[in-house]
């Protein structure tokens, strides 16, 4: 059935490069070997699936590819024929292959793949891309435990990490104390090893990393006893860590450098703390605004009062106007959590619930029957209380 490599993974010919690489994903998922052992099918539609994602994921290989055609007779299994691998259409070529002999590429995957297409198509000499410079070392992350004080406040932790750090013998550059770092005599310093294959297209060079210096060119004379020449081991570092006011339950804080340290010399990564927040018995916090209730007489609320109320910053008095109804919010304004690297502050919000006895007195249940009378109410299934 007529294939090109749109097809094979499943997607436009104007699909983005996310929409490639999600759709590679997929298909590879679903058509990998170990899934399908022993299914020569599932095999070759594996290789089908590479060898496309290997071309339509590269710009260059890509623009190249379309314009010379979308190999409507691609059969990874073809020998010769008009359905060969072909790019129809171009200058040289035909739909039978090139030159109209037509070859198979499907013996061929991943690198080798890659190094016949861009021989072809102006790849030209892979010679140096390989080589591996400096490269960062990962973040990580740690959580951190905090009172609801100390969120509210701020304060300051020392935290101990386990990480991949810098060889402290070495100081990472993988070589003996007073051992010189030199060129490595496996590549003679590219970084590559080139080898030159005899292929059906005739002899094809191909290269790959230097296993010995892992394409840096270089190599220590005497490995680092203490990192065996790695530049990097394995730490416990304690870490100070300042925490700003007004940090929640979740807030994260970043700590550029603190990560694990990069190899051939790159970069630290950084170090994300999550902070863990405990609850108050006291206070219930939505945002920066601290909510609480306050619990006052019948009296008090009839008649007016003044309370004490207990904030983040101490106890302050709060005047209760006569007539207040159980419910009514009050706000003291800027009573509340101090706002990140903000010098305002939420405010504080006191519900008031007006508390009814349910024990009285002989005097207190004198004195609401004559209340009652009074205001003509009629209580109690028995009269008056």
């Amino acid at each position: 059935m007529p294939k090109d490599f749109y097809e094979t993974l499943g997607v436009q010919k104007s699909a983005t490069e996310q929409e490639i690489k999600r759709a590679y994903r997929k298909m590879a998922m679903k058509w990998h070997p170990d899934k399908h052992k022993g299914d020569k099918g599932a095999e070759e539609k594996f290789k089908e699936i590479n060898q496309a994602y290997e071309v339509v994921s590269d710009p260059k290989k890509r623009q190249t590819y379309d314009q010379y055609g979308s190999m409507p007779g691609y059969n990874p299994n073809s020998t010769g024929g008009t359905s060969g691998t072909g790019f129809g259409g171009a200058d040289g070529f035909s739909q039978g292959g090139f030159g109209g002999g037509g070859f198979d590429f499907s013996g061929f995957s991943g690198e080798g793949f890659s190094d016949i297409f861009e021989t072809f198509f102006g790849g030209g000499n892979r010679r140096g891309r390989s080589r591996k410079g400096p490269r960062r070392g990962s973040d990580i992350e740690a959580t951190i435990s905090i009172t609801f004080e100390e969120a509210a406040f701020g304060t300051e932790k020392e935290l101990e990490i386990t990480k991949i750090g810098k060889c402290d013998a070495c100081n990472g550059n993988g070589a003996e104390p007073g051992t010189p770092i030199i060129t490595c005599d496996e590549c003679n310093g590219t970084g590559e090893v080139r080898t030159v294959r005899n292929t059906i297209l005739g002899q094809i060079a191909t290269s790959k990393t230097c296993d010995k210096c892992q394409g840096e060119g270089k190599t220590p004379k005497a490995p680092c006893k203490r990192c065996n020449g790695a530049g990097r081991m394995r730490v416990v570092e304690h870490v100070k860590i300042r925490i700003p006011a007004g940090v929640d339950n979740g807030t994260t804080i970043k700590l550029s450098g603190k990560g694990e340290a990069g190899t051939k010399g790159g970069d630290f990564g950084d170090l994300y703390t999550t902070m863990r927040v405990s609850q108050s018995k006291k206070f219930n916090r939505e945002g920066f605004d601290i909510n609480t209730e306050k619990k006052i007489g019948i009296a008090q609320a009839v008649l007016g009062s003044e309370v004490d109320i207990e904030t983040l910053y101490g106890l302050i008095k709060l005047k209760i106007p006569a007539g207040t109804q159980s419910g009514k919010v009050f706000r003291l304004k800027e009573y509340g959590v101090k706002k990140l690297n903000d010098n305002e502050r939420g405010d504080h919000f006191v519900t008031v619930i007006v508390d009814i006895p349910n024990k009285l007195s002989k005097r207190e249940r004198e004195l609401y029957n004559e209340l009652a009378k009074e205001t003509g109410v009629k209580v109690g299934d028995k009269g008056w209380f």
